[in-house]
């Protein structure tokens, strides 16, 4: 038997590096280990977590850290570590297969796979004598049982295949599957508290932002006010920093009382979305508000100084979880003065017995006080007193990756982040992370998935591509300069070429190019993160329109036709995918608009972004241009402003009428949300 060594310290991953000082002879995920495990004979015990995974932590101090659990690791397995966050690709395959042994998913993910890499049997976070007791069962039916091991994980995988591979079956959705979506999301709809479900909670930006889609194409008031009440009670709620700004991943309770208290960027930057839009769509200025607070808590402590942002920060401070958000009473008493103190305890709902482990409070916005209570002069001055105490506190560890994937969704919310608020640094922003992007992450051309002290690694999947190229069509959509867009095409070329299924219809997660994947899948419904071949079909939608190009509408409509019967059975699990088809059926607009010499289009660009218009494209430039096609041909007319709007592949007369432009922009194609309905 080879002598082996933790070799976890030659990774970039600050997961990985979290443990390179265990005993377990971790290995990172990759050939040698694989050899090991063939030449030894022996099962890979696969372990997936991220860094500011709260479980993961605890089961590493349990069990990991133990030199008992080490020696048994060690001796019986080939332990394998691996960042899911890096890996999304293999995450998504051992976690599909912890559902096939139906058994309900989280991290860590515990596999045991074969030496070659077939699950057989797995589980989560196990408490350590239970772990000890696992691995002896393992061991002993590996040692007396190995065709059956085989056996299983033979039917594993064949099974993940079958799920996998869905296919184009010549069948499209039709409206109905916007009133199946609003009535699923009404069954499952919060009244009490806002929200999908019950407790654990989280939140589901694009459910949001397609039941206000549905609201706008239908004037159906409860679509509207579950987005309303829901953007409400989420802000109000500990899920929601209120002294730091941000939100945290999901909710304990059906309250949004107390959070997990990791932040992670992509939901930041989709609920900073959700509430631009809610913003757009009811001029509420709380949503405006919520949604500049967390830009702002972006910028400010996820952004790497060359540009990119970062991508997670820890629960846990000193060991414990929310640590750095909590406060007694007794903490606030002696910071506080008296008219402070009590003001902001009945405004945060602090009390001496608290609402957290320990006596501690984390704060909550009081129902009988509005939001604009934040800005009373006690309110104020206290929050600002116990941010600065805050700030001197141990910070949650930061997972400083750059990804992809992330950045993109990022993107995105600077841009239509500036596009409502007006704040140039929110674009200011969202241009360097492209840059950096760009320079970091695609030096070749081809993109890579992760940046960290200095290296890019890994190849995109197509979330970071999607992701990507959604970002930049967003940001094209705010100052139109046209090398973003340019780029954003080049990106899709490369996922067209990478990823296509020419076959079967819609895009592959992975290139193709990694022999130790077993599936090559393809997926539509939503998880965390928005589903990316939903995405890339709006980007298809949307590339087409700017180009003219119908190879693009081609692939949009084929995609959307490959999870048509899912997402017709279980729509409320596709609201990405629902995004572009109610793109592509509603009177999806797109506007040139050639501005004259004095430049008087933008007061039109002001009032179109501070208005909730989804479903249209913009293209601009300064009299003439050739690039991208929409504008080709088109001219300022006598030196003014002129717009040319097309609907649908059908062209309207050049029109000066800004007022004109803007409320045919407002027409939507409405439809019967009871139609089709038993």
């Amino acid at each position: 038997m080879a002598e082996r060594s933790n070799r976890l310290q030659f990774e970039k991953s600050p997961y990985l590096l979290q443990h390179k000082d265990n005993p377990v002879h971790w290995q990172a995920w990759g050939d040698e280990a694989f050899r090991a495990a063939r030449e030894e004979n022996k099962p890979i015990f696969l372990s997936i977590g991220y860094s500011t995974c709260h479980w993961c932590h605890v089961m590493e101090h349990e069990s990991f850290e133990t030199q008992e659990v080490a020696d048994v690791l060690n001796r019986d397995f080939i332990p394998i570590k691996v960042d899911r966050e890096e890996r999304p690709d293999v995450d998504d395959i051992y976690m599909s297969a912890l559902h096939a042994m139906r058994q309900r998913g989280g991290w860590p993910l515990s596999m045991f796979l074969t030496p070659d890499l077939k699950p057989f049997y797995g589980g989560t976070y196990w408490p350590k004598p239970l772990f000890l007791n696992v691995l002896g069962q393992v061991a002993k039916v590996w040692r007396e049982a190995p065709g059956q091991v085989f056996e299983t994980g033979d039917s594993i995988v064949e099974y993940l295949k079958l799920q996998k591979s869905a296919q184009a079956e010549g069948v499209g959705l039709s409206e109905e599957v916007f009133g199946a979506f609003f009535r699923q999301s009404l069954m499952s709809f919060d009244p009490a508290w806002g929200g999908f479900g019950q407790a654990p909670k989280f939140p589901h930006a694009n459910q949001l932002s397609m039941l206000l889609r549905i609201w706008r194409r239908t004037g159906e008031p409860r679509a509207l006010e579950m987005v309303k009440f829901t953007l409400d009670k989420m802000a109000r709620g500990g899920i929601y920093d209120h002294l730091g700004y941000g939100f945290a991943r999901y909710s304990t309770d059906a309250r949004w009382l107390i959070p997990h208290f990791e932040k992670m960027l992509y939901d930041n930057a989709q609920l900073a979305v959700a509430y631009l839009e809610g913003f757009r769509a009811t001029q509420e200025p709380m949503f405006r508000r919520v949604a500049q607070e967390t830009l702002d808590y972006v910028l400010r402590v996820m952004t790497d100084p060359e540009g990119g942002f970062y991508s997670a920060e820890d629960a846990d401070s000193e060991g414990e979880e929310g640590k750095f958000y909590v406060w007694t009473f007794e903490e606030l008493s002696e910071v506080l003065n008296r008219d402070e103190l009590d003001h902001f305890c009945r405004v945060y709902q602090v009390t001496p017995g608290g609402n957290f482990e320990h006596g501690a409070n984390h704060l909550s916005l009081a129902a009988e006080f509005a939001w604009a209570e934040k800005d009373h002069p006690l309110i104020r001055s206290a929050s600002e007193k116990l941010f600065k105490i805050r700030e001197a506190r141990v910070h949650p560890h930061k997972d400083d990756k750059v990804l992809t994937a992330w950045n993109g969704l990022t993107i995105r919310a600077m841009a239509i982040g500036w596009q409502v608020l007006g704040d140039k640094k929110y674009i200011e922003a969202a241009h360097r992370a492209a840059e950096f992007l760009k320079k970091k992450l695609a030096p070749q051309g081809d993109l890579l998935a992760r940046f960290r002290d200095g290296e890019g690694r890994f190849a995109a999947r197509l979330d970071d591509y999607a992701y990507l190229i959604q970002g930049l069509i967003d940001l094209y959509q705010c100052d139109f300069r046209p090398e973003i867009l340019s780029w954003a095409l080049d990106l899709q070329r490369r996922q067209d070429a990478k990823f296509w299924d020419a076959v079967g219809g819609a895009y592959f997660f992975t290139d193709g190019s990694d022999g130790s994947l077993l599936v090559r899948g393809k997926e539509g419904a939503d998880g965390a993160l928005p589903n990316a071949n939903a995405v890339a079909a709006a980007n298809l939608l949307r590339l087409h329109d700017l180009t003219l190009d119908a190879a693009y509408r081609e692939k949009a409509l084929k995609t959307l036709e490959v999870f048509a019967p899912t997402a017709a059975e279980f729509p409320s699990a596709f609201g990405t995918l629902l995004l572009a088809y109610d793109y592509l059926t509603d009177l999806s607009s797109e506007l040139a608009v050639l501005e004259g010499k004095e430049g008087e289009g933008a007061a039109f660009f002001e009032w179109l972004r501070g208005g909730f218009f989804p479903n249209h494209v913009l293209a601009s430039a300064v009299e003439s241009a050739d690039f991208p096609p929409l504008l080709q041909n088109r001219r300022a007319q006598d030196g003014k402003t002129t717009f040319y709007l097309c609907r649908n592949q059908t062209c309207e007369a050049p029109s000066r009428d800004a007022a004109e432009v803007l409320a045919k922009l407002g027409e939507c194609a409405r439809y019967d949300l009871e139609a089709g309905r038993v």
